[in-house]
């Protein structure tokens, strides 16, 4: 893979929600509100766009549904930022096929995270990433250990690297000294993104080269302008920024990703507040709270 297109996996992209409707008692995924999120996106500045990640719900999608929810993204976004399309499953054979599918409708690259449950050890997701190499697309791989039960280690990243198709990183288990790690072992050979709104400033300080944000689905505009100070050296306005955003970001992670950000995003009209079982909506207390803080920083209309 060209070091042009490593480069074109920094800056923000938006772990994109998927919106639901509710139809007959069935949960079904509101395209026209995907579609709007998109645009909204965009005009907030982003530098790409992830479909069917963690936070889009994509354990509770049909391959099907997975398949439709990346092809309207790709589709929206119409080849003005990279959208990823993540390929999560406890199998290797069961990610090439999610990234084949994701390919073919037309994806930029793969957001591929450690296979979950199974805890596979070190030489089980080497072998895991490497085989995903095999679809000849830009990987970035994603590391959640909270939720996959499964650390993938800077030892195992730095063997991974060899292969041009690694093109960069999230690391979400939120630790800076992980990062310094990373840094030291993979320097220029990988770009590292920060997978923790709330540690994306002081992950931009020791090598993060951008952020797969849950946050920006909210606040795309304040997410990138944090991203865009610190690239061009205003620190000081960067982490006042940062700051400010704190709360909100609190807010955001206080249940499980992303039962808060729909409700979120509800409260600003964007999208209906509906999930798929066993996700539930926002406790009441919690929701009243969020959209506090959403009018204090002024974006509800």
């Amino acid at each position: 893979m060209s070091e042009a297109s490593a480069a074109s996996f920094q800056g923000v992209f938006t772990a994109l929600v998927t919106p639901m409707r509710v139809s007959d008692g069935a949960v079904l995924i509101d395209e026209a509100a995907l579609g709007r999120l998109v645009e909204a996106q965009l005009a907030g500045g982003v530098q790409g766009l992830v479909a069917c990640g963690t936070t889009g719900e994509a354990a509770t999608l049909s391959a099907e549904e997975q398949a439709r929810v990346i092809r309207i993204v790709v589709e929206t976004a119409a080849g003005r930022v990279p959208v990823l399309a993540g390929v999560g499953s406890p199998s290797t054979s069961g990610s090439l096929s999610l990234g084949k599918t994701a390919l073919s409708v037309g994806a930029s690259g793969l957001l591929a995270v450690t296979p979950y449950y199974n805890r596979p050890p070190q030489e089980g997701l080497f072998q895991h990433f490497s085989s995903l190499c095999s679809l000849g697309a830009p990987i970035v791989l994603y590391n959640v250990p909270g939720r996959t039960g499964c650390d993938l280690l800077p030892e195992t990243v730095a063997r991974l690297v060899e292969r041009p198709e690694i093109v960069a990183l999230k690391e979400a288990s939120g630790s800076v000294l992980r990062l310094q790690a990373l840094s030291r072992l993979c320097g220029n050979r990988l770009t590292l993104l920060s997978g923790e709104d709330a540690l994306n400033f002081a992950l931009y300080c020791v090598g993060a080269r951008g952020t797969i944000s849950v946050l920006s689905n909210v606040a795309p505009q304040a997410t990138v302008e944090v991203w865009q100070r610190f690239a061009s050296g205003d620190l000081a306005t960067a982490l006042a920024l940062h700051q400010r955003l704190g709360p909100l970001c609190d807010l955001l992670f206080c249940e499980p990703n992303p039962i808060p950000a729909k409700a979120a995003l509800h409260r600003m009209g964007r999208m209906e507040n509906v999930l798929r079982l066993p996700l539930v909506p926002m406790s009441p207390p919690l929701q009243t709270r969020l959209g506090a803080e959403l009018s204090a920083l002024g974006l509800l209309s």
